[in-house]
């Protein structure tokens, strides 16, 4: 069998990039599960809401961008917050999360994403930051939220922060899928996605359709085991028990790197929740779909 390979996921849980490239993530782990290891980045876009503010963006410009960014799939709301926020507090919340509780980062990172994107929560306030949370299995808010200030955890997240600035000179940047800090730095965008394996190291920079990704592990090793599509919604649900939005399930469903049919899967997972072997949460303008217990 061959070696995992390292996929490593530079994002912000508060970047619509790394949000929208949800059901292109979701299908990497559905065609090669086990045989990816993945670690996960925060790019740590703003620390302070004037960084945003400075820059022309309003909180209408923000809930603006739904309107744009639903092409991609994701559940948005189109409505304005209290005030603009900035996003280093939510990604510490996932650093934290991962020196707390190893592996249960990815679930953190979602519910936040979620919360960002479906709800009016201010993700640089500590009270909603823990309600966002509230929900999330194998972990405790409080105690996620209480590390924010800690010695160990900003020590990560700055690690993670550089790790981040260091796109100079990549392919990434050749593509133009690379941003410049206000200090003058080359930092990768999210969704960026870096995979190592046996020595090699191959990027695929900023948002990228799912055949880019495919393409680049192919290319890694094709040894490796590829699962073909879901046959049915019922089948793309079971390994996602924390479960998977429309244009998720509808990414799983897709024949090989073809255009994903969302009408197709929305009429599936609407008959399973009928027979209730499908629980259904409304998000935003979409819906979170679990399969039932």
């Amino acid at each position: 069998m061959a070696q995992e390979i390292e996929a490593v996921l530079f994002t912000d849980p508060c970047c619509p990039w790394g949000y929208s490239a949800n059901p292109a993530l979701r299908l990497l782990q559905w065609r090669y599960g086990a045989q990816l290891r993945w670690r996960l980045v925060m790019i740590g876009l703003t620390e302070h809401p004037d960084e945003y503010t400075s820059r022309g963006f309003t909180t209408a410009r923000f809930a603006l961008s739904a309107l744009y960014f639903r092409r991609y799939g994701m559940p948005f709301r189109a409505a304005p917050k209290a005030r603009v926020t900035a996003t280093g507090k939510a990604c510490r919340a996932v650093v934290a999360t991962r020196l707390l509780y190893p592996g249960r980062e990815w679930a953190v990172l979602r519910a936040l994403q979620f919360a960002h994107f479906t709800t009016p929560l201010l993700l640089d306030e500590e009270q909603d930051l823990e309600q966002a949370l509230t929900g999330v299995g194998g972990i405790d808010p409080k105690e996620v939220v209480g590390a924010l200030g800690a010695p160990e955890v900003e020590e990560a997240y700055q690690r993670d922060r550089e790790e981040a600035r260091s796109a100079a000179g990549s392919p990434s940047q050749l593509q133009e899928k690379t941003a410049t800090t206000p200090e003058g730095r080359t930092r990768y965008t999210a969704p960026s996605l870096i995979l190592n394996y046996a020595g090699r190291r191959l990027e695929a920079g900023g948002f990228q359709p799912p055949e880019a990704y495919d393409v680049l592990v192919a290319n890694l090793e094709p040894k490796l085991r590829r699962q073909p599509p879901a046959q049915s919604a019922a089948a793309a649900l079971q390994p996602f028990p924390e479960g998977l939005v429309s244009q998720e399930v509808a990414q799983l469903l897709a024949p090989n790197n073809e255009p994903p049919d969302r009408n197709r899967a929305e009429a599936e997972l609407i008959g399973l929740a009928a027979e209730g072997k499908a629980v259904r949460t409304q998000l935003g303008d979409d819906a979170l779909w679990r399969p039932a217990p």
